[in-house]
C-alpha cells in the first residue's frame, strides 16, 4: 500500500512549444517555487538547471530535452524541459511517451505558433493529457481574452481557463476551485462564469453528474476528481492556465493545478506497448503497480562525461531498485543496476528505487538505445511501444577529418551522438563513397558540429553531398582497342573487339563472352571483363559510373608470349571506352518521391515551386486537421536546403520526406556542364 500511495503521488510533465515560449523559465519558476533551488535561473545570464550545456548557454534556447524533479506538498513532479526549434523535434517528441501530460507552452506576446500547433497535435495523437499555459501574460499590449479564443478556434471549445489573469497579468486568480467573483476583478471574463463552463464541460462525461448539476445548478469541484480525469484523458477538457514566468505570477496556481487536477500514473492512459511485431502484434497493458514485474522504455540516451552512457528511463510498471537484474529488449543476457539515478539537469543524485511514474537513469549499460525496452521478465522479451512518427532526417551534410588518422574516431563519435538523436542519420553513401549525416535542418547540423570541436576536439570538413549521378547510352556501338608495349624483355599484347547496346532503365550490367575459336583465350577474358568494368566504374562523360547497358566481347587477338592479364584489361577498359563515347551517352540524375505535409492554403505556393525545381506535383491527399499532402517527384540535386523554403513558404509549418524513385536523363545544359567540370585521371 505504501509503494501505490508513492504512485499516486507522481506526477509527470513536459512543457512543449515553440522557441520563445519561456519554458526553460517556467521550469525554474516551478524549481524555485517548489523549494528546488534557492532562486530561478536566467537563460540570459546562463544560470538554469536545464540548459547546463555549454552550447545551450551560447545560443540562449535549449537544444536537449532536460529532466528535472520537485517534491511539494507531498508530491514528486518529473518536469521534461524540451527544446522548441523543429530541428530539434528528436529531443521534444520522444518526452511526450514519458509524460502523462502535455503542457503546451504559448507565449502571450507572439500568439500561437505552428510548433504549438504541431505539439499540441503529437500529444492528441499519443492520447496525453493536454494543459495550455500561456506565458508572459504582464508583457504590453497583450490581448488575452482574444488569445483565448484563438486557442479555442485552434484547438476546440474544450480548451477552457481553469484560472484568470487579474491586475494586467500581476496576479492569477483560481476558477476551478473558486465559484464566485469574491477576490479581485479579472483582466477579462469572470470567475463565476469561467467556473460554470469548466464544471458544465466535466459532468458531460459522467451522466450522474449532469442530473446532478440540472437539478443543483452547481458540483462541489472536489466531488469532480473522478469524471474531471475521464475528461482530461478522453480529450473532453483542456485546461488553459495563465502564468509569468518572469515575475512569478500564476505559477503557485500551476503548481496547485499539478498537484490537484493533473492525473497521476494510474489516471492516465496506458502507453502504447505492444507484443510481437507487424499484424501479428497485440496490446499489453502495462499496470502502474509496484509489485509487479518491471516494464520501462528508454526515452533519452545521453552521454555524461563523469558516468560515461546514461539511458533515461521512464518506469511504467513494477519497480527497479539497486543491484536488480533487468533485460533489454530480446537480449538474453541480464545486466545489474549498479546504480540508479534521478537527474536534475546535469546533477545526478543516486536512489534506491524507482516505482512507476519515476524518470530515472541507469549508467554503462551498453545495450541500452532509444525506445528499448527494459524488463525482468523472459515473457516480456518481445514488447515494444508503437513506434513515434519521428519526422524523417533529410537535410545532409558530407563529412570528413581533416586528418585522415580521425576517420574511424570520427565514425565512432558520429554513431555516438546519433544515438543520442533518433532524428540524426549517418550513411556512407557508396555511390560517392563519402560518409553524410542527415539531420532535420542547418540548425541541427550546426548543433552537431559545434559538438564534434567543442566537446570531442575532432576537426572536419563539410560540403554538400555529391549527387549520385549515373551515365548510360543511348544507341548501339562498337569499340576495339589493341594494346601493345615493348620493354626490352617480355612484351604485352591484347586485343579486344566488342559491340554495346542500351538495356532498360534499371537492368544493370550484363557481359557476354561471344569469342569464337579461341581468338581471345578463356584464361584471359576475366581480365577483359575487370578492364571493361574498370572503364563503367570511372564514367567517360563525367566521372560517374554508367549503367544499364549489355557488353558483348565477339573477337580479338592474343600473342602466345607477349598477351598477359593486363594487357587484356587494358585493351578491354579502352575498347569499352571508344564504344561508350560512339554510342551517344547521358547523364542520367535520381529522382526521388518527395512527400510534403503543408496547411491547404499554401497548395499554390508549394506546386508552384517544385515546377520551378523541374518537380512534378502527383496528387494531393487532405487530411482533418487542415493540412494538405502533397505528392511529387523531382530531381534529388534541386532539393538542397529545400526545407529552408517550404518553411518560408508555409511559416515554419511544413515538413517533408524524401524516398529514392528511378533515375532520369538530366536536360542537355546540365550534361554539358557537368561534362565541362570533369577531368580525367591520367593514365
Amino acid at each position: 500500500m505504501v509503494a501505490q500511495r508513492e504512485i499516486a503521488a507522481r506526477r509527470t510533465v513536459a512543457l512543449v512549444g515553440p522557441s520563445g515560449a519561456g519554458k526553460t523559465s517556467l521550469a525554474e519558476a516551478l524549481l524555485w517555487k517548489a523549494g528546488a533551488v534557492g532562486a530561478p535561473g536566467s537563460v540570459d545570464r546562463g544560470s538554469t538547471v536545464s540548459d547546463w550545456d555549454p552550447a545551450e548557454k551560447r545560443s540562449l534556447r535549449s537544444l536537449n530535452a532536460s529532466v528535472l524533479h520537485f517534491q511539494h506538498n507531498d508530491i514528486t513532479t518529473h518536469l521534461i524541459d524540451t527544446p522548441g526549434a523543429p530541428d530539434f523535434l528528436g529531443q521534444s517528441l520522444p518526452a511526450l511517451e514519458a509524460v502523462e501530460t502535455a503542457a503546451v507552452v504559448i507565449n502571450a506576446t507572439t500568439g500561437i505558433e505552428p510548433m504549438a500547433v504541431r505539439m499540441m497535435d503529437w500529444a492528441r495523437q499519443r492520447e496525453r493529457d493536454r494543459i495550455v499555459v500561456v506565458n508572459r501574460i504582464d508583457a504590453q499590449g497583450v490581448h488575452l481574452a482574444s488569445l483565448v479564443a484563438d486557442i479555442q478556434a485552434a484547438f476546440g471549445k474544450e480548451c477552457l481557463p481553469v484560472n484568470l489573469p487579474s491586475q494586467k497579468g500581476e496576479r492569477v486568480v483560481d476558477c476551478f476551485w473558486q465559484r464566485k467573483d469574491d477576490g479581485p476583478p479579472t483582466d477579462f471574463s469572470s470567475v463565476e462564469a469561467a467556473h460554470r463552463a469548466l464544471v458544465e464541460q466535466v459532468v458531460e462525461v459522467d451522466a450522474a453528474f449532469v442530473e446532478r448539476y440540472l437539478e443543483d445548478g452547481d458540483v462541489d469541484p472536489a466531488e469532480l476528481h473522478a469524471p474531471l480525469e475521464q475528461a482530461l484523458r478522453e480529450g473532453h477538457l483542456v485546461p488553459i492556465c495563465f502564468v509569468s514566468a518572469r515575475t512569478g505570477a500564476g505559477v503557485d496556481e500551476l503548481l496547485a493545478l499539478i498537484e490537484r487536477l493533473l492525473p497521476d500514473p494510474t489516471e492516465s492512459n496506458p502507453p502504447a506497448f505492444l507484443d510481437g511485431e507487424g499484424e501479428d502484434a497485440k496490446p499489453v497493458q502495462a499496470v502502474p503497480d509496484a509489485d509487479r514485474h518491471v516494464l520501462a522504455h528508454g526515452f533519452k540516451i545521453a552521454q555524461d562525461p563523469y558516468v560515461g552512457k546514461l539511458g533515461v528511463l521512464r518506469v511504467h510498471q513494477g519497480t527497479i531498485t539497486r543491484d536488480c537484474q533487468l533485460l533489454v529488449g530480446d537480449g538474453r543476457r541480464p545486466f545489474k543496476v549498479g546504480h540508479l539515478f534521478m537527474l536534475q539537469g546535469k546533477e545526478l543524485t543516486e536512489v534506491a528505487r524507482a516505482v512507476p511514474g519515476d524518470l530515472c537513469a541507469v549508467a554503462k549499460v551498453e545495450e541500452l538505445h532509444y525506445d528499448a525496452v527494459l524488463h525482468d521478465a523472459a515473457e516480456d522479451a518481445h514488447i515494444h511501444l508503437k513506434p513515434l512518427d519521428l519526422p524523417t532526417p533529410v537535410h545532409g551534410l558530407a563529412i570528413e577529418p581533416k586528418r585522415r588518422a580521425d576517420e574511424q574516431r570520427l565514425h565512432d563519435i558520429l554513431l555516438k551522438l546519433a544515438s543520442e538523436d533518433p532524428c540524426l542519420r549517418v550513411e556512407h553513401a557508396a555511390g560517392t563513397n563519402e560518409t553524410v549525416v542527415y539531420g532535420l535542418g542547418e540548425l541541427h547540423l550546426r548543433t552537431l558540429l559545434g559538438r564534434l570541436t567543442d566537446v570531442h576536439n575532432c576537426q572536419v570538413d563539410t560540403r554538400p553531398p555529391r549527387i549520385a549521378y549515373r551515365e548510360t547510352i543511348t544507341a548501339p556501338a562498337e569499340g576495339h582497342h589493341r594494346h601493345k608495349k615493348q620493354t626490352g624483355g617480355a612484351g604485352q599484347f591484347g586485343e579486344v573487339y566488342l559491340r554495346i547496346e542500351p538495356l532498360p532503365r534499371g537492368a544493370g550490367f550484363q557481359f557476354v563472352d561471344a569469342v569464337k575459336g579461341g581468338a581471345i583465350p578463356g584464361n584471359f577474358m576475366p581480365a577483359v571483363e575487370k578492364g571493361v568494368r574498370q572503364a563503367l566504374e570511372q564514367g567517360v562523360v563525367t566521372g560517374h559510373p554508367v549503367v544499364d547497358l549489355k557488353l558483348t566481347v565477339y573477337d580479338g587477338k592474343h600473342h602466345t608470349v607477349d598477351s598477359k592479364d593486363i594487357a587484356f584489361a587494358t585493351a578491354g577498359r579502352k575498347a569499352a571506352i571508344a564504344a561508350i563515347k560512339a554510342a551517344r551517352p547521358c547523364v542520367l540524375e535520381p529522382i526521388v518521391e518527395v512527400e510534403i505535409s503543408a496547411p491547404e492554403q499554401n497548395m499554390g505556393d508549394i506546386a508552384g515551386d517544385m515546377a520551378s525545381r523541374r518537380g512534378q506535383v502527383s496528387g494531393t491527399q487532405s487530411r482533418a486537421d487542415g493540412m494538405l499532402t502533397v505528392l511529387a517527384q523531382a530531381p534529388l540535386a534541386e532539393l538542397a536546403s529545400y526545407q529552408s523554403r517550404l518553411n518560408a513558404l508555409t511559416g515554419g509549418q511544413g515538413s517533408y520526406s524524401l524516398s529514392f524513385s528511378h533515375y532520369e536523363p538530366v536536360p542537355p545544359n546540365l550534361q554539358a556542364q557537368l561534362a565541362s567540370q570533369y577531368r580525367p585521371k591520367e593514365e
